[in-house]
């Protein structure tokens, strides 16, 4: 694999994978600007290096930001032939051995296996060649970006987080975005259901300090490793062996006992004290396409700053998708996908999340079916499943669906007996899940199309019957039987009689401002603004979906804080359209905050009254 970040730059640049601009930029808003352009052209565009910034490290973003960097990051050819790895390895493991010559066979698979494990080395690493400690520790003098006007600060986008058990001295490396307070102190945003935050919680149970270290930059399987759903006490170290196929090789830190990776560019070593009050943290850009609003959180002292000379520092930025972590997704779909099988569902042949969803709001899943309803067998059984449990929508089709074809599921959704196929569940979401009432908590949907006979059905509505105020657009109503509505986010809709407006399987309400989204567009929207016990009601044959705005407190069952999609300000628009020549990227790319700021629903980060 890689033995440095630089490596890894240097094979993007020799694949025409990255871009260097010497223009110089500024890591407030600017470098985000810039990145987020090139991340939404087609495919993900490039890489970008940008060698001039306002704090003299080099800053690497968009690294993972295409299904070829992905790969290659992976140090595969493509992301297909990880699911075929997996597949083959756990074929090979849990395949009987009947006799002495099939077991024998493991031996060599069991020897590579010993190669996967981390390394502890004496002395320090190249990620040690700068030691930086006590006042001269001073987070001032890395590029951390701010990358939306309403953020509350600087944020660390792609730390690995490293912790350590405080019972079993288990190591956990997670990523957690991580706010700079001032020169010393970050936030450390562990969610309730990380392991991060039960760590945290057996420190203080212990009255104890806890000792954190946060790594940036190395091979970039590192990275991709922390943000893997890697079952609670796995080494994420052992992941990142396996992928890479050597060891990863740790040094110890200098002010306290944890190991990190010796060839990664920084370290930020310090503690979290458990005694003290958690911090005000956020507003935060996120990766949802809203603003996560502020929240109380550890707050993270550092007590040194460690790097190669030659630092680069690596980051990401997060917001309405497609973005980075769509590719990284990707990844996580083909490599965990064989363990699925293995451990939780053997009837699930293939997993696809698409970008729309942001990761846990809508799963497309093929299956095997045996038996009748085994759809609603499977889509329980996932979500209660790790990181599935915060899946919002899912949708089970036959095992022969290409999963990744609109073709296809739109045939199976048109055909679909929504009497027969809703299944309809509750339980834990994603903190950073906006819509529901209850932080963590709320409905999901499910739909069986696993048994769809064709029918004759054509779609239609009577716009004479609508509600006055309601618009309506058809341009969906043929191919996938849904016809969406745009309205007033506070106009009163019965959506009963709405649905006698038409003979379609679907209706979607949306806000009067999205009148000018995609399909797409309108998917990500939908699925982030409902919550399905609420948002979601059968008709007759027809589910209606209220994917509005919720305003706050309203009617008891919305929750008490609405926050604003994520854009840039007109400013730092200005800005880069005026340096775009300069920055030698290529053919200029318009801003995608334009086209999405008739989506703001008042100034700031939060929905204000």
């Amino acid at each position: 694999m890689y033995k440095s970040l630089a490596e890894f730059i240097a094979k993007l640049e020799s694949a025409g994978e990255l871009v260097r601009i010497s223009t110089p930029v500024t890591s407030e808003l600017e470098i985000a600007e810039i990145t987020d352009r090139m991340v939404k052209t087609e495919g993900g565009g490039k890489a970008l290096l940008f060698e001039n910034t306002d704090k003299g490290f080099p800053v690497l973003t968009n690294l993972y930001g295409s299904e070829r960097r992905m790969a290659m990051a992976l140090g595969v050819e493509q992301l297909s032939d990880i699911s075929e790895r997996f597949d083959n390895l756990i074929g090979t493991v849990t395949s009987p051995k009947e006799s002495l010559v099939d077991k024998l066979r493991l031996l060599p698979l069991l020897g590579e296996a010993s190669k996967w494990f981390p390394l502890k080395k004496r002395g320090r690493g190249a990620c040690q060649q700068v030691v930086l400690e006590g006042e001269a520790a001073n987070l001032s003098l890395l590029p951390i970006l701010k990358c939306w006007p309403h953020d509350g600060g600087r944020f660390v986008t792609l730390p690995m987080v490293h912790t350590a058990d405080p019972v079993t001295g288990i190591r956990n490396v997670g990523m957690y975005r991580m706010q700079v307070f001032d020169d010393h102190t970050t936030g450390m945003h562990w969610h309730r259901h990380k392991t991060g935050a039960r760590h945290y919680e057996g420190y203080k149970a212990q009255g104890r300090r806890m000792p954190v270290a946060v790594a940036i930059g190395g091979d970039p399987v590192y990275a991709y490793s922390a943000t893997a759903p890697v079952p609670d006490n796995i080494d994420e170290y052992l992941l990142a062996g396996l992928l890479r196929g050597e060891p990863v090789r740790l040094v110890k830190c200098v002010t306290n006992d944890i190991y990190v990776p010796e060839d990664c560019d920084f370290v930020i070593e310090g503690y979290v004290d458990p005694s003290e009050e958690k911090v005000l943290e956020g507003d935060f850009g996120d990766h949802t396409g809203f603003y996560s609003l502020t929240d109380y959180y550890p707050k993270f002292h550092i007590t040194a700053i460690t790097h190669r000379r030659d630092a680069v520092y690596p980051a990401t930025i997060v917001g309405i998708p497609p973005q980075e972590d769509a590719y990284i997704a990707m990844a996580t779909e083909r490599i965990f996908l064989a363990p699925i099988r293995l451990v939780m569902q053997p009837e699930v042949e293939d997993m696809y999340m698409p970008s729309a969803g942001t990761q846990h709001n809508i799963t497309i899943i093929s299956m095997r079916q045996l038996y009748e309803r085994q759809a609603s067998k499977v889509a329980l059984g996932l979500w209660g499943a790790g990181q599935m449990m915060f899946n919002k929508y899912l949708l089970l089709t036959p095992a022969s669906t290409n999963v990744r074809t609109t073709k296809e599921l739109a045939r199976l959704m048109r055909n679909c007996d929504l009497n027969k196929s809703l299944i309809r569940s509750e339980g834990i979401y994603d903190v950073l899940d906006h819509a529901t009432a209850t932080c963590g908590f709320g409905g999901k949907v499910a739909l069986d199309l696993t048994n769809i006979t064709e029918r004759e059905q054509k779609a239609t509505f009577n716009s004479e019957l609508l509600p006055e105020g309601v618009d309506a657009k058809s341009t969906l109503l043929e191919e996938w039987s849904t016809l969406l509505l745009f309205a007033d986010n506070d106009l009163e809709i019965n959506l009963s009689e709405v649905a006698k407006t038409s003979d379609c399987n679907y209706i979607v309400i949306f806000d009067k401002r999205a009148n000018a989204l995609t399909p797409n567009e309108l998917l990500w929207l939908g699925a982030a603004n409902t919550e399905p016990t609420r948002d979601i009601s059968l008709h007759g044959s027809t589910l209606v979906v209220d994917a509005r705005a919720k305003r706050p407190k309203a009617n008891g069952k919305n929750p008490s804080r609405w926050p604003n999609i994520v854009t840039a300000d007109e400013a730092t628009i200005a800005l880069v359209d005026k340096k775009w020549s300069d920055y030698g990227i290529g053919e200029f790319i318009p801003s995608s905050s334009k086209h999405f700021s008739a989506l703001k629903l008042s100034e700031g980060a939060e929905w204000s009254k």
